[in-house]
């Protein structure tokens, strides 16, 4: 594998309940914090939050959620190297022009650092507890699109109006503008066939979905269907890989610390084919599997958070293998 091939992790932020049970919310973010700080110092590329206000699956729950971009912040003036991203954005959440304005400043704030990563929303009750439309999946991932155009042209342009069919934007300015030139990378999460790789099409520079490498390479072959259909080379898009991360040495040790695919509710055989799930050396060669059909980026989580142990595996064992 190339050294080009970048290894990120997930950072836990609380929504599926993994920060539970560590007592307090202080004591559970100074845990946040320093997961990230072990990634970067064990040398992975990048660390990434999801954008989730509420508990998943359930959102009857009081564990605490790290709301991600004041977290990113925070981790931006903690770290120093490591490129920080979303995976993903939840557009439901929040209007394109504020975000457009936090993404904007987190990258200045990380010196430059930020992969913004977007999706169209998909966790209704979340969204309608917090007092949010949530549009159809047609409709959200149109939103998707033309959210996308608003964030960019107000990173690139002095003054933005923009009248739209779902946001309109009236003589918008967006200083500081981002660092990275012309922007920080916009990375569009989703693995629809009929629209959302559309999007990752017209407006993305990286993509991120899941599954193992018969799955990815399929949808990867949809995409370069979609590029097609819109005059765009493929090979501009960088392929991520998104999904679960579970180091041990046996598979037996893997059955017996497995605590279940909290949203799919598959099987362990089911679950353990989609992950990168086994020993250093299969976890390695599931990787080096899925780098031949296309991904060029690894954003996993790691499923025995808030322990490090997968992490500090995945970066001291799997990596070798892999450079």
């Amino acid at each position: 594998m190339s050294p080009a091939v970048e290894l990120g992790v997930m950072v836990p932020l609380g929504w599926r309940g993994e920060l539970a049970p560590i007592d307090g919310a202080t004591a559970q973010w100074a845990r946040v914090r320093d997961l990230a700080l072990s990634a970067e110092a064990l040398g992975l590329d990048s660390i990434w939050v999801s954008d989730h206000v509420m508990t998943v699956p359930s959102v009857a729950t009081a564990d605490s959620v790290f709301e991600c971009w004041t977290t990113l912040s925070a981790l931006a003036q903690a770290t120093t190297r490591v490129r920080l991203g979303q995976l993903a954005g939840c557009a439901v959440l929040r209007p394109p022009t504020l975000v457009a304005k936090m993404t904007a400043c987190v990258d200045v704030i990380s010196g430059g650092r930020l992969d913004w990563g977007i999706g169209a929303g998909w966790y209704e009750g979340e969204a309608l507890a917090y007092g949010y439309d949530f549009p159809s999946a047609p409709e959200r991932i149109e939103r998707l699109a033309e959210y996308v155009e608003v964030v960019t042209a107000l990173w690139r342009d002095p003054v933005v109006h923009h009248a739209g069919r779902h946001f309109t934007v009236r003589g918008a300015r967006c200083d500081p503008k981002p660092l990275q030139r012309p922007h920080p990378p916009v990375l569009v999460a989703g693995s629809g066939a009929r629209r959302t790789l559309g999007v990752v099409a017209r407006f993305a520079d990286r993509a991120n979905w899941g599954g193992d490498a018969n799955d990815f390479a399929r949808t990867a072959e949809t995409l370069r269907a979609h590029c097609a259909a819109v005059g765009r080379d493929p090979d501009t898009i960088e392929l991520t890989w998104g999904g679960e991360l579970f180091i041990r040495d046996t598979v037996a040790e893997l059955r017996s610390d497995w605590r279940g695919a909290a949203l799919e509710g598959d099987s362990f055989e089911a679950w353990s084919a989609r992950s990168l799930a086994g020993t250093p050396e299969q976890v390695a060669e599931k990787m080096r599997s899925l780098t031949e059909v296309g991904c060029r980026a690894f954003i996993p989580w790691c499923h025995d958070f808030p322990a490090d142990t997968t992490l500090t595996r995945y970066a001291t064992e799997v990596a070798p293998l892999l450079r």
